[in-house]
């Protein structure tokens, strides 16, 4: 039923890419399965000396997720132990793809979530299964004890091979690639559309609008879905759940601003009503439909107001702040 391949170039320690969720969301429900989606990832950082080589420390980092708030992802800005690099996190990722494919969406948003919202260090292979261990259906040890096999390695250099590959590109023109390491590379979150011998790309962060409109000139065929007038059939699309922001823009009709106050409202009316499920995330929360939260878990219940396969961007699962130590905001 494709008919726009999507790839995203993308790193779960990229603030950017954190940020252009609400878009995703949009995107997927808007066209559904007419976009056959693929992730590659972009492997920022080898080693956290490449990170502070720059000057990057953990308050400067704490600091960015306070710009970055208003964009409307959860955040829980504090300073973490150290800097850390993205590697072995974008390793899980690669695993996770050999092992299952489709799974791969739903480690690397559990990783973005964990990441800013929690004191989890992308390059701790202990934390990082820690982090995925909640993802039913995924064996989080296993994607850990794959991280250095070849099989992974070799996978993983062809994501960032292709990932720097923009010389010459829209995205160059426009400003949105870098060169970090050598090659012109896409920055986080560039997409790619394809159709019929047909390429069109968004470089790094942009608007909603702009995906939209590369899509409706790739196929002015596709059938478009509108925006519900509440939130419930959202959690009913997304299971794994949806953040505040994510529902907000997904509740607007085109284009328009996102209302977050009317939406927050119409989800603590879900919630009051025992219909959804609202888990605390950083300054935020994640919301998920009753059925799907499974509430004779304890260890589910910690932090949780109670009231299938994937193959595509909007795949996550509730993250435990608590299981990585430390203070959490």
């Amino acid at each position: 039923m494709a008919t726009i391949s999507v790839t995203i170039f993308s790193d779960p320690a990229c603030p950017w890419a954190y940020s252009v969720s609400p878009s995703l969301r949009v995107l997927e429900w808007r066209y559904g399965e007419q976009l056959d989606w693929r992730l590659v990832l972009i492997g920022l950082a080898e080693q956290a000396s490449q990170y502070v080589g720059r000057g990057y420390t953990p308050l400067r980092a704490a600091q960015s997720q306070v710009h970055f708030r208003r964009y409307g992802m959860p955040f829980a800005p504090q300073p973490k132990e150290r800097v850390s690099a993205t590697a072995r996190a974008c390793r899980a990722v690669v695993a996770a793809r050999l092992l299952r494919p489709g799974s791969e969406w739903r480690v690397f948003r559990t990783l973005q979530l964990a990441n800013f919202t929690t004191p989890l260090l992308l390059d701790d292979d202990v934390q990082i299964a820690e982090a995925l261990r909640r993802l039913p259906g995924v064996d989080a040890d296993a994607i850990v004890a794959r991280l250095d096999d070849q099989s992974v390695s070799d996978a993983y250099e062809r994501d960032k091979a292709e990932a720097r590959t923009a010389a010459g590109s829209a995205a160059e023109l426009q400003g949105k690639t870098a060169q970090s390491d050598g090659p012109v590379r896409f920055t986080a979150p560039s997409l790619v559309f394809e159709r019929d011998g047909q390429r069109l790309i968004a470089g790094g962060f942009q608007r909603i609008e702009a995906y939209d409109v590369l899509i409706a000139n790739l196929d002015p065929g596709l059938e478009r879905r509108s925006a519900p007038e509440t939130p419930a059939p959202l959690l009913e699309r997304f299971p794994d759940g949806l953040t505040t922001q994510e529902v907000a823009v997904l509740l607007i009709k085109s284009n328009a601003a996102a209302d977050r106050l009317a939406a927050e409202n119409a989800l603590l009316e879900l919630l009051a009503s025992g219909a959804a499920v609202r888990t605390s995330l950083g300054d935020d929360a994640l919301w998920q439909p009753t059925a799907t939260v499974d509430l004779t878990d304890p260890k589910g219940l910690e932090s949780t107001s109670k009231g299938g396969s994937h193959s595509s961007p909007g795949a996550s699962c509730p993250i435990d702040p608590g299981s990585f130590g430390g203070a959490v905001s």
